[in-house]
């Protein structure tokens, strides 16, 4: 039983895939990271010195039980956390959820049960449907890594102890958002919002001091999203829609360098 949160999860479920070739467990996620994204899926993975849970296995759990309840537990940091996966879910299918969202931080930021009840009930449904339809993340699945590609990137350059998970996302879907606009994918109005919404409920949107770009690039040049030696990333078309596309190095290297220098 893995009791905690998304490295706990994680830990477990691997150990799980691979004593006696696999054994049956439960994952009981008790952080908000966890209950809306880590838990549900079946993907487990350890992170390595050169990247993001480089080490890994798909394996599902037997049972995810969730109660909400144990939110209650969480410092204020780690439930701000958190709240970046579920703006993942609502850039990339649901602006229906990005609006409840806008509508209700002082609750969520209150550990008002109610309202953190509706966002991750919202937010695991729709990562177990996207799950459901590709288990191995051979097309649709990708979409999840929304923010991740720069986010993972972050906190492998910064030792995983600097940024917390979520704070590491908020940053990388800021940086995917300004990738989609100067693509010409999506409106500056619909990053804006984002930015509104990320800043609102406390996350970082800027690079922290003194991170390198180039150690960025390497790293996110060990990303799962390279295909034939091309970045890949998710960028959003408008709030409820996103899209996965190769994106050309210098474009990446440039825009990097810009959201670097905008302190």
């Amino acid at each position: 039983m893995a009791l905690g949160g998304g490295v706990v999860g994680d830990l477990t479920g691997f150990v799980a895939s691979t004593y006696l070739r696999g054994i049956k467990f439960v994952q009981v996620p008790t952080t908000l990271v966890a209950q809306v994204d880590a838990s549900i899926g079946g993907k487990t993975g350890v992170n390595h010195p050169k990247g993001k849970n480089l080490i890994g296995t798909f394996y599902q759990p037997r049972l995810v039980f969730i109660d909400v309840a144990t939110l209650r537990t969480l410092p204020k940091r780690e439930l701000i956390g958190g709240m970046a996966e579920v703006v993942k879910y609502g850039v990339i299918a649901d602006p229906e959820l990005f609006t409840y969202l806008e509508q209700h931080i002082t609750e969520l930021l209150k550990y008002k049960m109610e309202a953190l009840e509706h966002i991750v009930t919202r937010s695991a449904r729709i990562k177990a449907e996207v799950v459901s339809k590709d288990e191995r993340e051979a097309g649709l699945r990708r979409i999840l890594n929304y923010g991740h590609t720069l986010g993972h990137a972050i906190e492998t350059v910064t030792g995983y102890g600097r940024l917390h998970h979520g704070e590491a996302i908020a940053i990388g879907m800021e940086f995917a958002g300004r990738l989609a606009v100067r693509l010409k994918l999506c409106n500056q109005s619909s990053v804006d919002r984002q930015h509104r919404l990320l800043n609102q409920l406390g996350l970082p949107t800027r690079l922290p001091s003194r991170i390198n770009p180039k150690q960025l690039l390497a790293a996110m040049a060990l990303d799962k999203k390279v295909k034939g030696g091309q970045l890949h990333f998710v960028l959003p078309e408008q709030v409820g829609r996103v899209m996965v596309m190769p994106v050309d190095q210098e474009l990446v290297k440039e825009t990097l360098r810009w959201f670097s220098s905008d302190r």
